[in-house]
């Protein structure tokens, strides 16, 4: 089993900034892509950023040139620098992983974490 663990959310005023960081944990062999998706009451998951574990990023059209995604490979965790935040942004940021666990088996299993609150006031 993989674990997921996301932390850095909050409060912040418009304007502001937050990192997220997303760090994976368990039977991990490789970890191929990791994404951040956000999610409000009512609303659907959408994909925030991703990115390949050979560095490629792709993003949401809202959030292009404000947030970056990145990833250390060594620590398995990745990361969302959240910049010039509007009360949008507002939402539950939930991190996406697809890993490798065996070296016995190429399946690749899609992790989700448990989410946290960014919340932006304006």
């Amino acid at each position: 089993q993989v674990q997921l663990v996301e932390s850095g959310g909050g409060l912040v005023q418009a304007g502001g900034s937050l990192i997220l960081s997303c760090l994976a944990s368990g039977s991990i062999l490789r970890i191929k892509d990791m994404g951040w998706y956000r999610q409000d009451p009512g609303k659907q998951r959408e994909l925030v950023a991703a990115i390949t574990s050979g560095g490629s990023t792709n993003y949401a059209d809202s959030v292009k040139g404000r947030f970056t995604i990145s990833r250390d490979n060594a620590k398995n965790t990745a990361y969302l620098q959240m910049n010039s935040l509007r009360p949008e942004d507002t939402a539950v940021y939930y991190c996406n992983a697809a890993v490798r666990g065996s070296i016995y088996s190429s399946r690749v299993n899609s992790y989700w974490g448990q989410g946290t609150q960014v919340t932006v006031s304006s």
